[in-house]
């Protein structure tokens, strides 16, 4: 497996984002080893908060939760997934599947050695991060699922449709970063999710700050920008956030369903405090959080709580709203 490493300098003088790199080596799976970096602050006795980020972020996303969070003297660990941030990089798309990322992190978790887990995970960081509790729930005390999912091939695509839709796939256009939101809202039958899993993989002018701001925001931060880019300094650092909604088993025979519907049985059977905290303009992931109440009996007798005034990428633009939720849901169920 060949694999790059961000050079340290593209990470100098990052927009609130000055803390020390931490380093964990795993297994790639093939005989060689990946550095896995992850953030960690406040006191190392503390029990750990754990914020796992999506793609294609990092943990830069986390930057402004991170300090609210320790300063409440709690530990706060932000790991970066393998082939973002500063973790490192395999240069070939077909190096990451789903179960490889949940087994380095699976192995990374445990060379950590963590425990008393707060979990608060969004996006990709909930499909590896709840295959993590699935597989592990003795490590955690409470999770907060946000604007994620774990697809089991029940209520996404239907079996008898997915021949059809992966036609239809394989003729859509490779719309603009600035067409994504709208075509997530559009009622032309066609699920946005497959524009953006178009636009990832093929787009020659892929920018992790471009969907970033196009799908949570209007807004356009030249030194936030460059904060989200950092880590890919050419495109040839970009296979991992490339290939990320590639992985989403949302076809009935991805070959991830199974482990997915074997983690739904462990998570049916959590019954630590498990809250919803969505927000209230995601495209993606809209109703999401309902699966999640119904089936989870740690989320009954909890107060789930809406995010408001934020799309997909929540922690960038409410990350105070979201530090308020983690520290509540952990003095309100400790």
């Amino acid at each position: 497996m060949k694999v790059l490493r961000t050079p340290d300098s593209c990470f100098d003088s990052l927009t609130d984002y000055s803390f020390s790199p931490h380093y964990t080596e795993i297994s790639d799976g093939e005989g060689g080893r990946l550095r896995v970096h992850h953030v960690d602050e406040g006191p190392r006795d503390a029990a750990p908060i754990l914020l796992l980020h999506g793609q294609p972020t990092w943990s830069y996303l986390y930057r402004k939760m991170i300090p609210i969070l320790a300063a409440a003297g709690h530990r706060v660990i932000a790991p970066d997934l393998v082939g973002m941030g500063r973790s490192d990089k395999p240069t070939e798309r077909g190096d990451y599947t789903y179960a490889r990322h949940v087994a380095w992190f699976s192995e990374w978790l445990e060379t950590n050695d963590l425990t008393n887990i707060t979990l608060f995970c969004q996006d990709w960081g909930g499909l590896i991060g709840l295959r993590l509790v699935a597989a592990f729930p003795d490590r955690f005390a409470r999770v907060i699922a946000a604007n994620t999912g774990l697809p089991d091939g029940k209520g996404q695509i239907p079996p008898e449709a997915t021949e059809a839709i992966k036609k239809v796939y394989d003729e859509l256009p490779v719309v603009s970063a600035s067409e994504l939101l709208e075509r997530f809202k559009s009622q032309d039958g066609v699920p946005g999710f497959l524009y953006w899993r178009k636009f990832c993989a093929e787009t020659p002018d892929f920018r992790a700050s471009e969907v970033i701001f196009t799908i949570s925001s209007d807004a356009r931060d030249s030194g936030v920008a460059e904060g989200y880019d950092a880590p890919y300094p050419g495109p040839e650092y970009l296979a991992g956030p490339r290939q990320f909604p590639s992985l989403v088993p949302i076809f009935a025979d991805d070959p991830e369903i199974p482990a997915n519907l074997e983690a739904w049985k462990a998570l049916e059977g959590f019954n630590k405090p498990f809250m919803t905290a969505f927000s209230d303009s995601d495209p993606v992931t809209a109703g999401g959080e309902h699966a999640f109440r119904k089936r989870i009996p740690g989320a009954t007798n909890v107060q789930h709580v809406t995010i408001e005034h934020a799309g997909h990428f929540l922690q960038e633009q409410q990350p105070e709203a979201c530090a308020s939720t983690i520290l509540d849901f952990i003095k309100d169920h400790s």
